[in-house]
């Protein structure tokens, strides 16, 4: 029986708005392909993981205090973590994750908290806190040369600039500010987005998308998806178009 390893990092400070909901979307597509979901977590004072060893990397979002709770402890894995991405460990990370891996979060106060630098991106929040962006939110992203709408759901102060390979192009919503016309950040193996939701719990096809990568990568061999009966997720995807007056010209 085949099976993927996934480290769940910070699961009691990093949880806002259903994000344990990806993992749970990846095991049970998984499972329905009878592949085997092994799931690791690392909170502050557990053993050191290794990185490398695993398959995917996921962490969600959290606040500014947790934030700065948790870059110091992050920090010390910048190496590791540069090294995981280097040899290919798909890395999935949401909103506060996101930013933790860009250079820097400026704060309303004006406080820095250090990012690992492992990319270029940096965040700075507004200071007026009654400003977000907020609300439902639709991309237009490339998954190896098939265009799909990624639907999800941002709520963040914070403002990302510097983004060179972004994750899609904003069709409704803001995005890495506000009235941005890019969200997130992309590139073979890490997408890094503020889109909660959870996010995999309404996208099947991303979904499949990291999935088949971990395994061609783990067993290095051509690896063709059974398809699974999407028929609710389209459902409701379809009546999400429809509230947003979206049409669905992506296929």
């Amino acid at each position: 029986m085949r099976e993927l390893k996934l480290l769940y990092l910070y699961p009691d400070m990093l949880e806002l708005y259903g994000d344990y909901g990806n993992i749970q979307v990846l095991k049970y597509r998984l499972e329905k392909r009878n592949i085997n979901l092994i799931i690791d977590r690392y909170s502050i004072g557990d053993k050191k993981p290794d990185f490398t060893s695993y398959d995917i990397v996921f962490a969600g979002g959290g606040a500014d205090n947790e934030q700065s709770i948790l870059s110091k402890d992050l920090i010390k894995f910048k190496d590791d973590i540069k090294e995981a991405i280097k040899n290919g460990v798909f890395f999935l990370l949401i909103c506060g994750a996101y930013q933790l891996f860009g250079k820097y979060y400026k704060g309303v106060e004006g406080n820095i908290i250090p990012g690992l630098g492992i990319f270029d991106y940096y965040t700075e929040a507004i200071k007026d806190r009654s400003k977000r962006c907020i609300g439902n939110i639709v991309l237009e992203v490339n998954l190896n040369g098939d265009k799909y709408e990624v639907i999800g759901f941002e709520n963040h102060g914070g403002q990302t600039y510097n983004v060179k390979n972004c994750f899609g192009k904003v069709l409704v919503g803001n995005g890495n500010k506000f009235e941005d016309k890019e969200e997130g950040y992309f590139i073979n193996n890490v997408i890094a987005t503020y889109l909660h939701g959870p996010l995999l719990s309404k996208n099947p096809k991303l979904t499949d998308y990291i999935i088949e990568y971990c395994l061609k990568r783990k067993y290095e061999e051509e690896i063709k998806l059974e398809p699974l009966d999407d028929t609710f997720e389209e459902k409701c995807r379809e009546e999400l178009f429809k509230v947003l007056e979206i049409k669905k010209e992506i296929r």
